[in-house]
């Protein structure tokens, strides 16, 4: 069943969890999401990115998200990821997302402000929740060397963007970096609680692969609502099919969905220590028309 993220995320910040949220980019990496969501009986936030549209269009990505959502056991959110262009976003918005991410993360704050601002009013006008960032999540690749261009999420600021936007949800920045890592980040805490106390909207990381289990255990139980992965799904299932060295097509697309639903399921236990029986909760009359 389709569903809003709003409920969702409201009941993981209260909760002491985190929703997962896995990229998907292709029909297979979408159906092993589902399938593990359903295995452990629990809502998932289904993500395609803006930036992979040359992999799989919008517009394809919203009916196949759309399409398995709909028929899936357990809650699904279909969510537009790191929505930059505003023509996108509200396309992504008229199409079918039930949620939707516009990032102006690197642009001037009052930039990101007025962008936000505009898709907030654009989404809600139709039903549809806003996620925004503040700060800057930047490359793992480049993590803590010179070129850094990571920007740490200010608290005062972050309450200011809420006020101002609408965001449903806020991403922040706290220590993680999108794609892979040379080793374990560093996350700032002391800095998601203080972020945790002073936003009044659930909070979302960014860069969750190879941020390590222990961290992303921590941050969900100390203030983070929604983690999104999507590299490690990648990683996983090439050192797999390299592994195994299938024969055959089939077998190699088996090998890799095989493991990304482990991966999956990892990380549903990671995320999800404290919640409960979180499918029960979004049953009858929650879902997103």
């Amino acid at each position: 069943m389709l569903i809003s993220s709003q409920e969702l995320l409201a009941d993981a910040r209260e909760g002491g969890y985190a929703v997962p949220h896995f990229n998907y980019w292709s029909r297979a990496s979408l159906q092993a999401h589902i399938r593990v969501a359903e295995a452990v009986g629990r809502p998932v936030i289904l993500g395609i990115a803006e930036a992979h549209s040359h992999k799989m269009t919008l517009e394809e990505g919203v009916v196949l998200g759309r399409y398995y959502g709909e028929r899936a056991s357990v809650p699904v959110v279909v969510h537009l990821d790191h929505g930059r262009n505003l023509e996108n976003v509200r396309r992504g918005i008229d199409n079918g997302f039930t949620s939707v991410m516009i990032d102006a993360s690197e642009e001037d704050y009052e930039v990101n402000v007025a962008r936000t601002r505009e898709v907030v009013d654009y989404a809600h006008a139709k039903g549809i929740q806003v996620e925004a960032e503040i700060g800057h999540v930047g490359d793992g690749s480049t993590y803590g060397a010179a070129n850094d261009d990571t920007i740490y999420t200010a608290v005062d600021l972050a309450e200011q963007f809420v006020e101002r936007t609408g965001a449903d949800s806020l991403a922040v920045s706290i220590g993680t970096a999108h794609g892979a890592y040379s080793g374990t980040p560093q996350i700032n805490f002391e800095r998601l609680h203080e972020l945790r106390e002073g936003v009044g909207v659930p909070l979302v990381l960014h860069g969750g692969s190879s941020s390590g289990d222990e961290n992303l255990a921590r941050a969900a139980r100390e203030g983070i609502a929604k983690i999104n992965i999507f590299t490690d799904f990648m990683t996983a299932a090439f050192a797999a099919v390299k592994s195994v060295q299938p024969s055959t097509w089939w077998d190699l697309e088996a090998v890799g969905f095989d493991a990304m639903t482990a991966l999956g399921l990892h990380y549903f236990e990671v995320f999800q220590h404290a919640a409960g029986t979180v499918a029960q909760t979004y049953g009858e009359g929650t879902t997103h028309e």
